[in-house]
């Protein structure tokens, strides 16, 4: 354990040090292909051409264009994507409950757009599969040879009777925008006495814990700050259980009755009356029943569902999701096609550890496609939360398809630990910057091998 504890507080730097050599020694290769070292952007409406044509800046766009970009050279790869920020949204949590800085969370999409690709400085209008061909909001046109869509879900606050206007009212707000985020930590601060409500939709979600995890927060900041005694936290959620996997639900279990937190089953937030810091919840197992509950504090986490230009295009599924293999990342009916992160219907946890695990599968994938062999490497769903129960502790949640624990390091996780606080806050996010979005970090499994194999 003291080796473990060792090696983990050195693995930010040892990582970074690491993936900075590993990339430029992969950069020096690149540049006998005389590849640019600047990345470049486009609106022009003329036509466009890319052997390798990735939709969506996010974690899953940017690593695999990192990817693409070593497979088939920068100039063939283009990235389409308008934000001008791009952010590491796992640490919203901790800017939430004012353990972190927003400004600390993000870094200009320039900054982390592979070098010598092309940034189509666009959002993506319409799909179509038949013609391999893409049209942006611009009016250009651009075929490809094979694509990678990488778009993300959609927030749907609207959804929500109330919202987003409610968010002009000091009480309320989520850590799951960048326009919100900050209110969150603000109507924490300003709390001082009655219920503080937190919310879990009836909608697929990306970061299913994270819902829960800025309640055991705020319980911890107002234990800090000698509030807790005049304040009822409510745990309002949609879902039949309060974690999905059942070794970790326990343990979060035992934390609700410790820390006297209420959690009441299969209730969805309707609407919000912010004049009158009222929130209403159906009873999803009574239809037509509701309640009103009073707030001294609301976060709100929004009903999800798929891109909009996922779901009006060929690709989708009856759902809406982008429709691939669960194992290989291929789409179902196109086979150029290919899809990563939140907005495919991969039925694992929308997550960031889920993204990296799932860019190391369809990097194989596509390499063996380009070969004309068939995928050899499966996808085992794996996806990790980091459930934060207060400002020096986490549970690290780690699991499969099947629901299993598939946990990388040899000692209990379900149990709060402050080391995996410190990989939560600190080691995380530099895997992230510097592994991760250049298309170095493809999951812990390897590692996961090592740390089980040290043990026996």
């Amino acid at each position: 354990m003291i080796l473990l504890l060792i090696t983990l507080s050195l693995f930010p730097l040892i990582f970074r040090r690491r993936m900075a050599a590993l990339y430029r020694l992969r950069q020096c290769h690149l540049t006998g292909r005389a590849a640019s070292h600047l990345h470049t952007s486009s609106r022009v409406s003329a036509q466009q051409h890319y052997k390798m044509l990735v939709l969506g800046g996010g974690s899953g766009g940017i690593a695999m264009s990192a990817r693409m970009k070593r497979l088939v050279g920068a100039e063939n790869v283009a990235v389409v994507e308008p934000s001008e920020m791009h952010y590491y949204q796992p640490l919203w949590t901790l800017v939430g409950a004012g353990a972190k800085d927003l400004k600390s969370t993000g870094r200009s999409t320039a900054s982390v757009m592979p070098s010598g690709v092309k940034w189509v400085k666009s959002k993506v209008q319409e799909i179509n599969p038949n013609t391999n061909t893409v049209r942006t909001d611009d009016g250009t046109e651009i075929s490809y040879e094979y694509l990678i869509v990488a778009l993300g879900l959609q927030l749907h606050f609207e959804k929500i009777r109330g919202l987003p206007e409610g968010f002009e009212h000091p009480q309320i707000g989520s850590n799951y925008s960048v326009e919100t985020v900050a209110k969150t930590w603000k109507a924490l601060q300003n709390f001082q006495e009655g219920n503080a409500v937190f919310t879990f939709p009836n909608t697929p979600v990306k970061c299913a814990g994270a819902p829960q995890k800025i309640m055991y927060l705020s319980d911890a900041f107002l234990r800090k700050t000698g509030k807790r005694s005049k304040a009822t936290i409510i745990y309002n959620t949609s879902l039949p259980v309060l974690f999905a996997i059942k070794k970790y639900a326990d343990s979060l279990w035992d934390i609700v009755e410790r820390r006297d937190l209420q959690v009441n089953l299969r209730r969805n937030l309707i609407e919000v009356r912010a004049d009158k810091q009222e929130a209403v919840f159906e009873n999803l197992d009574k239809p037509g029943e509701t309640k009103v509950i009073e707030y001294g504090m609301l976060h709100v986490t929004p009903p999800m569902g798929p891109n909009s230009t996922v779901k009006g295009s060929p690709l989708s599924d009856e759902a809406g999701w982008l429709d691939v293999d669960k194992y290989n990342l291929q789409h179902r009916r196109y086979a150029n096609v290919f899809g990563i992160g939140d907005c495919t219907n991969l039925p694992t946890s929308k997550t960031g550890a889920a993204v990296a695990a799932q860019s190391a599968i369809l990097d194989r994938t596509i390499r063996k496609v380009l070969r004309n062999e068939k995928p050899d490497k499966k996808y085992d769903g794996y996806t990790s939360c980091p459930l934060i129960t207060s400002y020096n502790t986490v549970i690290l949640a780690e699991f499969d398809y099947n629901g299993q624990p598939l946990e990388t390091f040899p000692i209990n996780q379900a149990k709060e630990r402050r080391l995996m606080y410190h990989m939560k806050a600190d080691v995380m996010p530099h895997l992230y910057w510097y592994g991760l979005l250049r298309g170095l970090w493809g999951g812990p499994g390897p590692y996961r091998k090592l740390f089980h194999l040290g043990m026996k």
